[in-house]
């Protein structure tokens, strides 16, 4: 592992130790009550790993995990009868799922920013009348329809939904049902404001820290904002689209949709010298003692890649992200053995199947699932899990509503080998409103999510009357009936 990457996970055991000792000075507090002392007392041990029920399928590790609590249900006679959408304008149009019970309990789930909610909507004839208990099964039956990026997101926010109802029928937390929890608050990462100043974006990135607490920052630094200096890259014009070469949109033949190897764009010195002066001037308001991670660089090859790295690598940024395509394990592998600076992907990758290849070889330093793409909760983990077993560390990314960033703080506090977790709503005054606490929590603090100790399933409601203010002009509908999509009409099975 490499020494960045050593010193983030000692700082975050450190952090977590703190909470530990937190809990135990209380303990030992004459005035501590004896409910509330026994319940810190088990939040200091933590709860039961997977790794002790490696033997156990996930129904029977849920089975031993709840046997002595009290259900808000009953779990064994549970039917899903609907599933239902709102379609919100975060991030450019992001919905949320609701799947409904014939005990009239729900479970919230999300599909992935940017993504069509029929993706969602097509699986409910698959789901209708089982028991949302029976996650795995139910998964199982649905992760054929699931694909890289955007179209794994109706699988995953299924399966968000299902788990926040299990949560709610057993009345204990998601991440107890994942197998108990190593930490109590979730590191946050978040992206860098950009300015018209250095004194302004100072200004910024001061807030960002000081007063918003951010402990970890990413910022990009890319092609796109070079490409206006004369001198600074090859081939970029046949690539331009008014003036930009942008990496979001366009036909398929823009550079949006060319694959980096493809483009021939290359960075000249002088190029790389701007790069590198972005950076430093972000490094040199923020300081070295929060880390600093890097992204959207622009589509071209592994060579420039590893000269990029190499022009900034006296920065001692965290990681450098997505610098090729994901399914390029050995372009990876080439590029994680030239630099000294930790590298990163995986937002796109959907299932531990398509992380193996990067993994087994260790083409990257850190894997980075979206929990919104690669399977949902317990896959997720299964993902951090088996990169943690080959000495590779998880950061998560993460864009959308306070739903899927729930999803991910379970997630997150149920495996062990975790750095970060991405929050890319920070400027918007009205995210964090579009849920309530169900425990009365903060949804976050000083830069940390916090984790509901008690409070079932996801621990979080809508707040509908804030979510109805923020639905996409494309869509106002919030959770109509969606009987059109009940009857099942096709044969699914995969194999003859």
């Amino acid at each position: 592992m490499k020494e960045i990457i050593k010193k983030i996970a000692e700082k975050n055991k450190e952090l977590e130790s703190q909470e530990v000792l937190r809990n135990q000075t209380e303990m030992e507090n004459p005035s501590t009550a004896t409910d509330r002392r026994n319940f810190l007392r088990k939040t200091a041990i933590g709860g039961i790993t997977l790794a002790g029920m490696m033997g156990l399928n996930i129904g029977d590790t849920i089975a031993r995990t709840t046997s002595k609590v009290s259900r808000a249900s009953a779990p064994s006679d549970l039917k899903i009868t609907d599933l239902r959408y709102a379609l919100t304008t975060v991030l450019g149009g992001t919905a949320i799922i609701r799947i409904d019970t014939n005990q009239g309990i729900y479970g919230l789930g999300e599909v992935r920013d940017g993504a069509d909610p029929r993706y969602a909507l097509m699986l409910k004839s698959r789901i209708l009348g089982l028991n949302p208990c029976n996650v795995e099964m139910i998964f199982k039956i649905i992760k054929q329809f699931g694909g890289p990026a955007r179209q794994a997101g109706g699988v995953c926010g299924v399966e968000m939904a299902l788990w926040d109802l299990c949560g709610k029928a057993y009345n204990v937390p998601a991440w107890q049902l994942l197998g108990g929890r190593y930490r109590d608050k979730i590191r946050l990462y978040a992206d860098t404001p950009e300015s018209n100043s250095p004194e302004e974006q100072l200004k910024l990135v001061k807030f960002r820290i000081e007063e918003q607490g951010y402990t970890w920052l990413k910022m990009d630094v890319g092609i796109n904002e070079i490409a206006k200096i004369p001198g600074t890259l090859v081939n970029q014009k046949f690539w331009q689209n008014n003036g930009n070469l942008n990496q979001w949109s366009g036909d398929y033949m823009s550079l949006a949709n060319a694959r980096h190897p493809f483009t021939q764009i290359q960075i000249t010195d002088k190029g790389l010298d701007e790069m590198a002066k972005l950076v430093d001037h972000v490094r040199g308001m923020v300081g070295y003692d929060i880390p600093l991670s890097s992204d959207h660089y622009g589509h071209f090859d592994l060579n420039n890649g590893i000269r990029l790295g190499k022009a900034l690598e006296k920065y001692r940024l965290a990681w450098m992200e997505d610098i090729v395509p994901w399914d390029y394990p050995e372009q990876w592998k080439t590029i994680t053995e030239a630099l000294e600076t930790p590298t990163i992907t995986g937002e796109d990758i959907y299932l531990l199947k398509d992380f193996r290849p990067l993994i087994d070889i260790h083409a990257t330093d850190i894997v980075h699932p979206d929990l919104a793409s690669s399977g949902g909760l317990l896959e997720t983990k299964r993902i951090g899990d088996y990169a943690e077993e080959h000495g590779i560390a998880m950061a998560m990314h993460q864009a959308g509503t306070p739903v899927s960033f729930m999803a991910n703080v379970h997630c997150a506090a149920a495996t062990q080998n975790f750095l970060a977790l991405e929050h890319h709503s920070i400027d918007l005054p009205w995210w964090e409103g579009l849920v309530k606490t169900t425990d009365g929590r903060q949804l976050i603090t000083k830069g940390f999510a916090n984790l509901p100790l008690t409070a079932p399933g996801l621990g979080i409601e809508l707040n509908e009357e804030e979510v109805k203010k923020h639905l996409s002009p494309k869509d106002k509908t919030f959770f109509a009936p969606t009987t059109e999509w009940d009857k099942r009409m096709s044969h699914d099975r995969i194999f003859s």
